[in-house]
């Protein structure tokens, strides 16, 4: 297994966001080749600022493994994480974050900041672009159905 499969398993994870109605992005966190977390974005179903699919699998990973420290698991992720996800990599010592998607309006790992540059005291391995294509292209459909979705409201109200 290598990193390719994991993000697909994290894309598995964003497909039930989609098809919850919630943006696609999905997570998950993996110990010695073994998923210990799962997370998907739940967001407006939850009604809740934190219910991102980063968080989600960490928490899980955390109640799975007994602790907070997720030092010898990686983190699989459609899209690069925002600023709070990224928080939560360096609060959990999470050793390697591989996302898919970069986020040109709110990645913190790259794209707008690369939070991990600062002087936190961890920083993990970062690996972007994975599946990248396949991540970006379930995003796009997504918001498209949504902008199409809003047009019908709007023409027909």
């Amino acid at each position: 297994m290598n990193d390719e499969y994991f993000m697909r398993c994290a894309l598995e994870q964003a497909q039930k966001a989609y098809e919850i109605d919630e943006v696609p992005i999905g997570a998950v966190v993996v110990k010695d080749g073994e998923i210990v977390g799962t997370g998907f974005n739940k967001r407006e179903t939850g009604k809740n600022a934190l219910y991102h699919a980063e968080l989600t699998a960490i928490d899980e990973a955390c109640k799975k493994l007994g602790g907070w420290r997720l030092w010898q698991c990686d983190l699989y992720v459609t899209l690069e994480p925002c600023p709070m996800c990224a928080g939560a990599i360096i609060n959990s010592r999470i050793k390697r974050l591989i996302y898919g998607s970069y986020d040109y309006k709110a990645g913190s790992c790259k794209s707008v900041i690369n939070l991990f540059d600062l002087p936190y005291n961890h920083k993990p391995i970062v690996i972007g672009g994975v599946l990248e294509s396949e991540c970006s292209e379930m995003l796009s459909q997504f918001f498209k159905e949504l902008r199409e979705k809003r047009k019908g409201k709007t023409i027909s109200n």
